[in-house]
């Protein structure tokens, strides 16, 4: 079963390839047309199944739209071991930044992100099919630097908290940076966002230190 249905629903089984051409033409389909233009009759189209294969699967554009996204970023955004904790997190943020940098991307993001403006359930799709499976990736890199030394061990109630503050950071860094600023995010850029981010956890560490 697809990881990003809306929810259960009777009838014939999912079918994963039918879902992975589903979510690839919602991408390709808001590249070439954009938002407003995109229909799930156009998507249907796009990936050879019936528009009633994607009614079964998704309640409407916004929901799909989401999981096409979150589909990309589970697919191609990962967190190589790259030997430090600086190192990892320039590579995962110059790979966040290029995902950005698609247009099926960049376009997806901001349309939801403005129908989520008024859209409780949407905003809610969005952290928990987006936001929420990236965090991963923080936990991953936060092991290997206390595996490697680089930061000591903390207790299982500082270390979501401080989790979230640090997906917070890249995040919120590399979105402002692509899709507001529109600057680069080229090595030289990703590298010093990497060098603040370990010095600032070796502050957090040595300031929430109960010595």
């Amino acid at each position: 079963m697809c990881p990003f249905s809306p929810s259960k629903r009777t009838g014939r089984p999912r079918s994963a390839e039918a879902d992975r051409a589903i979510l690839a033409a919602t991408r390709s389909a808001l590249a070439e047309q954009g938002w407003g233009r995109l229909t799930l009759g156009d998507v249907a189209a796009r990936a050879g199944v019936a528009k009633t294969t994607l009614y079964r699967r998704w309640a409407g554009k916004n929901e799909l739209v989401v999981d096409a996204v979150a589909a990309l970023f589970e697919e191609q955004l990962d967190l190589p071991d790259l030997g430090s904790l600086e190192a990892d997190i320039q590579g995962v943020v110059l790979r966040f930044a290029e995902l950005l940098n698609r247009p099926e991307t960049r376009t997806a993001l901001m349309a939801v992100i403005a129908e989520a403006a008024h859209d409780d359930a949407l905003r809610t799709r969005i952290r928990e099919a987006i936001v929420d499976r990236q965090k991963h990736l923080v936990v991953l890199g936060r092991k290997r630097a206390q595996q490697r030394g680089e930061i000591p061990p903390e207790d299982s109630a500082a270390g979501p908290a401080r989790d979230d503050l640090v997906f917070d950071v890249v995040a919120g860094a590399v979105v402002h940076r692509v899709m507001v600023s529109s600057e680069p995010v080229d090595e030289e850029w990703a590298g010093r966002l990497a060098v603040l981010l370990v010095v600032g956890l070796a502050g957090l560490h040595t300031a929430q230190d109960p010595q």
